[in-house]
């Protein structure tokens, strides 16, 4: 595998080696020790799967406390996935990164603690797989406005078909302190 850096030291591409034959091909999706070599030291506890349309936005989520760092990928179609720095204090507060991940390119990547996540559907729809180190709890999820403009994301799409939920999340400017994560000093 190949891991590939952002300009977040703690998010990070992971490029699988691939196993070609005239059948198809193979790779390992999650192997504990290579991961761990490459410094994503997680116990991930929970795998979860989604299914969305083409022009379909989710995001942009986070947990605190209790946050979740994510692996994740899709099984089918193309996405742009989104990171967002959401941690207080952090030299890069509020600047994002954006990755395509694709059946194509069996690209992963990981979001550590303390990143709001989102993701848009470019193919005509997409099965987006995660592994998160946090169980989900209701009562610590929080979000950002999609289209903050002080984070400036340019998303691939002008009219994203969005949950309600995601089209009420407040600018990160406007999030409660106590709501977000520490630089530093995570919980």
């Amino acid at each position: 595998m190949e891991i590939l850096s952002t300009k977040f030291d703690e998010v990070v591409v992971i490029s699988p080696r691939i196993f070609h034959d005239p059948r198809g091909y193979f790779f390992e999706t999650f192997q504990a020790e290579r991961y761990k070599e490459n410094g994503i030291r997680c116990n991930f506890v929970q795998d979860n799967i989604s299914y969305s349309q083409k022009d379909a936005l989710r995001g942009l989520h986070f947990q605190h406390p209790h946050g979740q760092a994510k692996l994740v990928s899709v099984v089918r179609g193309e996405v742009l996935d989104v990171v967002v720095d959401v941690r207080k204090g952090s030299p890069t507060f509020g600047q994002w990164e954006g990755v395509v991940l694709s059946v194509e390119n069996h690209r992963q990547l990981f979001v550590p603690q303390g990143f709001a996540h989102g993701f848009c559907v470019l193919s005509e729809d997409a099965l987006f797989t995660y592994k998160c180190s946090e169980y989900y709890a209701p009562d610590a999820e929080h979000g950002i406005a999609w289209d903050d403009p002080d984070v400036g994301i340019k998303w691939p799409i002008e009219k994203p078909l969005l949950s309600e939920k995601d089209a009420r999340y407040p600018r990160l400017r406007d999030v409660d302190e106590k709501n977000l994560p520490v630089f530093g000093g995570l919980v």
